[in-house]
């Protein structure tokens, strides 16, 4: 149940705070008098779609809260959610809207913590229902009406619903593997050549390591220069070892170098580390020497293996050429040598195609012939439920049928459903959005929202002028159909009709008013829209704003002024009686209601016609 809701800087808003009771809330007031703009805020704390133009002029920053108490089935969803609750059962969900430099930002918070869209729209359906104004248009849409009668068929129907789109999926899958088997026949054949060619050629180079062309360049450029390798390693080997020229080689000189430190070593130690070093040194040229001379021995010429070399590089940079580097080329080898092998296999075969093919619509032809079944099971229940709702809306002699006709199967099944309804006896069945009046249309919609009732979950309804094109005894069946309906869920209306807001438990006047802003639209004292300002001040001046005000009626007096200014546009005195007549009449509606008892509609109209016929006399004298 909404307790709640805050307000600030949203459209013509400045500042509201606006507390809720159980039962029947109506918002009352001139047509523009903003009345929706506090619906569109709910709308809008609870994730609905808003831009820039929702803050309002002059500001940045628009702040919307509101704050429910939960049932239990809500609360323990939100313990799901990890959303810790409000003094054990209260949930406050907050919006801030922010638009400056350019950027327009939206944060939404429940109890505190930043969530989602998508958690905000799950909330959202688990709280609240609302029920907007021109929604009576959407009656005439097949697409809706199907929706809304697999709505009242529950959980079973819809779950047959969704294995029908489940077997509609699978049957679309189906049919596209066999589509694209048909027209890829040809291409697999000429993909299958062109993969057996590079296969073959592929596999004749006998690709093994990445780095094998590199490992033969450098093999190319040694076997091309064995000449010159054999003459500079006996050049190093003179060098380090041994000189035939006659000068001596550096082992020599190491070797003399190391006897001299030895004799000096005898009569100075300190120079036993140079000693050392020398001696390691001597040691590694000898070594040096002797690893030379093995390697020039070991060097000879090979023309043969050199034109090999050159053979097989030259076989792999035309590899290369053709499919990359020589890493590519490898993974491109492997990758297609699966390829084919599956272009062999030819997959699954044209006739298993077509078999699954049929199999799958089969399946989904069954899926919906069940679903049909229940759809047909829910129109049955359906019409006697609404028509049983629409009878005591001024509608005794009216009928209804759910029409389900065949239709090519669809994720949503193979129905084409329609809402067809006679209003007077002897006229046929038509479309519902073809013949329906506007008044009937509302009508409509409030008796199809009585019969959802028991099985929506959403504890508070929300009505915007769902009394539209109605007026006496239509407008007194609609308030007390709403008033039904407050035995299983808080209700939010707005409305014209003072036969329907007589029935408010809670009943709240809705205007506008012209304030002298101070900056901030909130500073200077304000008149209702059409009062007078101060002398400073006019209508047309840039410090003048407008606003919305909500007034909670309270009392009986506020009460019978505001019908009386419903029913007649002023307060006169035959007016303010009609007006505690709709009071009276409404205590009695509810008493009788509350005990389940037969109204005497007949008595009632006729007070009321009295008062009302004694106003008029009045005013045609005058």
């Amino acid at each position: 149940m909404l307790l709640s809701l805050r307000i600030e800087n949203f459209a013509l808003i400045d500042s509201l705070n606006i507390d809720f009771g159980p039962g029947l809330n109506v918002f009352t007031g001139e047509t523009g008098a903003g009345k929706s703009i506090i619906l569109d805020a709910l709308d809008a704390t609870l994730g609905g779609k808003i831009d820039r133009r929702a803050i309002r002029t002059g500001t940045v920053r628009a702040i919307l809260e509101a704050t429910f108490e939960l049932d239990r089935s809500v609360a323990q969803w939100l313990s799901e959610q990890e959303i810790e609750l409000v003094d054990g059962n209260l949930a406050v969900c907050s919006r801030e809207i922010t638009a400056s430099s350019g950027a327009f930002r939206s944060r939404s918070r429940l109890n505190g913590i930043l969530v989602n869209r998508q958690l905000m729209d799950q909330l959202r359906d688990r709280l609240v229902e609302i029920t907007a104004q021109g929604q009576t248009v959407q009656l005439g849409q097949p697409a809706l009406q199907r929706e809304w009668l697999d709505f009242y068929g529950g959980s079973e129907l819809l779950n047959s619903r969704q294995a029908v789109a489940a077997a509609y999926t699978a049957a679309q899958q189906a049919a596209a593997a066999l589509t694209r088997r048909r027209q890829s026949e040809q291409q697999r054949l000429q993909r299958l050549d062109l993969l057996e060619y590079q296969v073959r050629e592929l596999g004749e180079a006998n690709l093994s390591q990445p780095e094998e062309q590199e490992q033969l360049e450098q093999e190319r450029t040694r076997l091309a220069h064995i000449v010159e390798l054999q003459q500079q390693s006996y050049q190093v080997y003179q060098a380090l070892y041994q000189n035939d020229r006659g000068t001596e080689a550096a082992g020599d000189l190491l070797s003399r170098a190391e006897s001299s430190l030895n004799d000096m070593a005898v009569y100075d130690p300190q120079l036993q580390p140079i000693l050392e070093m020398v001696s390691d040194a001597l040691a590694q040229v000898t070594e040096a020497g002797r690893q030379i001379s093995s390697y020039g021995e070991q060097l000879e010429t090979d023309p043969q293996r050199l034109e090999e070399v050159e053979e097989r590089i030259r076989e792999l940079k035309q590899i290369c050429r053709k499919y990359g580097p020589l890493s590519e080329a490898i993974a491109y080898y492997q990758n297609i040598q699966i390829e084919l092998k599956e272009l062999h296999d030819g997959g699954e075969s044209m006739e298993a195609l077509e078999q699954a093919h049929i199999a799958a619509f089969d399946q989904l032809k069954s899926e919906c012939h069940a679903l049909t079944l229940k759809r047909k099971a829910a129109a049955l229940q359906l019409e006697t439920r609404l028509v049983g709702e629409l009878k005591p809306l001024a509608m005794e002699k009216v009928q209804f049928q759910v029409e389900i006709s065949p239709c090519s199967p669809t994720a949503g099944g193979a129905d084409a459903i329609a809402f067809c309804f006679s209003p007077n006896p002897g006229e046929p069945m038509q479309p519902l959005g073809a013949i329906a009046s506007g008044g009937e249309m509302s009508r409509f919609l409030l008796a199809l929202k009585a019969c959802f009732s028991q099985i929506d979950s959403s504890e508070t309804l929300i009505f915007d002028e769902i009394d539209v094109g109605v007026s006496g005894r239509v407008a007194q069946a609609i308030a007390q159909k709403l008033y039904q309906l407050t035995h299983r869920h808080q209700i939010l209306c707005v409305t014209h009709q003072p036969l329907v807001a007589a029935m408010a438990d809670s009943h709240f006047r809705v205007n506008k008013q012209l304030i002298e802003d101070g900056g901030d639209g909130r500073n200077g004292e304000g008149r209702e829209d059409g009062g007078e300002l101060s002398s400073l001040a006019t209508p047309n001046s840039p410090d003048i704003r407008t606003v919305v005000r909500v007034t909670l009626l309270d009392n009986q007096e506020k009460r019978r002024e505001e019908l009386a200014q419903l029913a007649s546009g002023r307060s006169a005195t035959e007016a303010i009686a009609f007006a505690e007549s709709l009071l009276t009449e409404a205590a009695i509606l509810r008493q009788t209601h509350s005990k389940q008892q037969p109204i005497d509609l007949k008595s009632q109209n006729q007070t009321r016609r009295s008062h009302q016929k004694a106003y008029t006399d009045k005013k045609r004298k005058s």
